[in-house]
């Protein structure tokens, strides 16, 4: 009894750390990293970099469902592993589904092995393809309550497979918003470029689709509907 207790208690406190280390990973408080500022600009509840405004206003219009839905993209040099990251607001999130804040986190430099530059020097179609993809994030986490999104939030910090689930279900989401073809750009982009780490481009590999993947899944979204 002692030790099924014992277990009881031990499943909680890692349920409990679990719970908010997902809060704190899926956190941000962008009105003071994006407030108003000669760099932004704001356009339909979104606040946006200026020196990005035609690739993320780009990417935007393929998604007509985030019209009103509050999005701030900043630059932060902390984006983890990625170039790009996507969050719900923490302080939005007990609001509800549809009253939810989401946060774009930008790496204001893109960092190779033995150079670095400013991320807006990149290739306009290959940063509309990877805003596209964060996008995809963003209705990923808009589709789902609160409790779907912290369990999401737990699964995806603790499980390398609900790591690319989610990854791939933003290339998904972006392929089926008329997205294909630049996500395609970024990720041969990615993959064709000698001069990113080995273990980057290894990762990009094994979490998400693969451009033949991506043509695949345009082709069959391509496929007209037959009626049985």
């Amino acid at each position: 009894m002692k030790r099924k207790h014992l277990f009881i208690i031990i499943l909680v406190a890692l349920t409990v750390t679990a719970y908010v280390y997902a809060l704190v990973y899926f956190s941000s408080t962008p009105a003071s990293l994006a407030g108003a500022s000669q760099k932004n600009v704001f356009y339909q509840h979104k606040t946006i970099p200026i020196v990005l405004k035609t690739e993320i206003l780009a990417a935007l219009k393929y998604y007509p469902e985030l019209k009103d839905t509050p999005i701030d993209f900043i630059f932060d040099p902390n984006t983890s592993k990625s170039i790009m990251l996507s969050q719900p607001v923490v302080g939005t999130f007990f609001r509800g589904q549809k009253k939810r804040s989401y946060v774009v986190k930008i790496n204001p430099m893109f960092h190779m092995v033995h150079r670095s530059m400013p991320i807006e020097d990149a290739p306009k179609d290959v940063l509309i393809g990877w805003i596209g993809h964060e996008l995809g994030h963003v209705m990923d986490y808009h589709s789902r309550n609160n409790w779907q999104l912290i369990g999401f939030g737990i699964s995806y910090l603790c499980s390398e497979k609900s790591l690319m689930q989610a990854e791939r279900n933003a290339d998904k989401y972006a392929v089926q918003h008329g997205l294909g073809d630049y996500i395609i750009k970024t990720k041969n982009f990615i993959l064709n470029n000698h001069d990113l780490p080995p273990e980057y481009i290894a990762r990009i590999k094994r979490l998400y689709l693969s451009p033949q993947q991506i043509l695949d899944l345009i082709k069959e979204l391509k496929k007209p509907i037959t009626e049985n």
